[in-house]
Formats: structure tokens, sequence, C-alpha cells
């Protein structure tokens, strides 16, 4: 039987990626059943509206939660996204300062201080979203396809006028 998301077991110091809908959260796993991850007073391990109202803090407390409590019936990977860009940080030091960060109210923004943030923060000893950087991304093209469609309305509006000239017809 080949293995689902569900049979990878998470090492101490890896990033765990929780699909939550619309978005994702992201813990880093500590051992021993346990992650500490960033969690702004929205964050519901059902996701939905309510979690998304996290743009509206600008606080979150670091917390130390069972795996599976966090989990919840989400899909989940263990997703060391930027090992291919940074040298993990030894796991002693990514322990140690999880540890020593749980129960602080840190500040939060979405944008440039979220969960995965914190948890790159973490194992990387870089803040980094990949996912702020790919919903910019889009935002930007969306953008751009917008100033695009307009500047193409007013130049066939220019080439082929208005449509409301007086037309002269012969009989």
């Amino acid at each position: 039987m080949a293995p689902t998301l569900f049979d990878e077991k998470p090492d101490p110091g890896d990033l765990i990626e929780i699909f939550r809908g619309t978005y994702q959260h992201w813990v880093i796993y500590v051992g021993n059943g346990y992650v500490i991850h960033l969690a702004p007073p929205t964050e519901d391990a059902r996701g939905g509206a309510y979690s998304m109202m996290s743009v509206l803090y600008d606080k979150a407390v670091v917390k130390k939660e069972e795996f599976w409590d966090v989990v919840d019936n989400n899909e989940y990977r263990i997703n060391n996204l930027l090992d291919d860009k940074y040298e993990p940080r030894k796991i002693g030091t990514i322990l140690r300062e999880a540890q020593s960060l749980v129960g602080q109210e840190l500040p939060y923004c979405v944008f440039r201080g979220n969960c995965e943030h914190f948890v790159t923060e973490l194992r990387y000893g870089k803040a980094e979203s990949r996912q702020v950087r790919q919903a910019v991304e889009v935002a930007a093209i969306a953008g751009v396809a917008a100033i695009g469609v307009g500047v193409l309305a007013a130049a066939a509006a220019a080439f082929f006028g208005s449509g409301n000239k007086e037309r002269k017809y012969k009989n």
C-alpha cells in the first residue's frame, strides 16, 4: 500500500503545513506528539471564516499543543520548504528557542509575521512566508491584468470611437 500524508511521521524540528481550506496553518514539531505554533486569537482547527479573522489582530500567542489537537481532521504534510534554500539550524537550537517562546505574546501580521514566518524563523533563522509571497504575486498579476484590460478598452474606444457619433446616410 502506498504511503499517505498521515503515514509520514515528523521528526523534531520538522515544519508541518496544515490545510485549513482557504489557507495553511504552520507548526513546528518538537517531539513526543507536540507542536509549537504562533496562534492569533481566532486560530481554530476547524479553519474557515473564523480563522480568517486573524487579519484583524496584531498579537498572537506562542502555544505548545498536542499535534492531533492542532491538526484535528485537516490534511497536513511535513514541509521543510526552504531546505533547498537555507541550511536548517541545529535541532537543539530550534527546540530550545521554540520552547523559550511558549506562552509569549508576539506581534502578529498576516503579511509580515504570521505562523509560517514564525516556524521558518525557528528552523532556518529566516522569517519567510511563501503563502504570502504567492498571494502577493497573484494580486500583482490580477492588478496587471486589470490595468491591461483598461488600457485595451481605452484604446478600443479611441480607435473605434464611442459609437455616439451622428451618422449621415445618402438616399
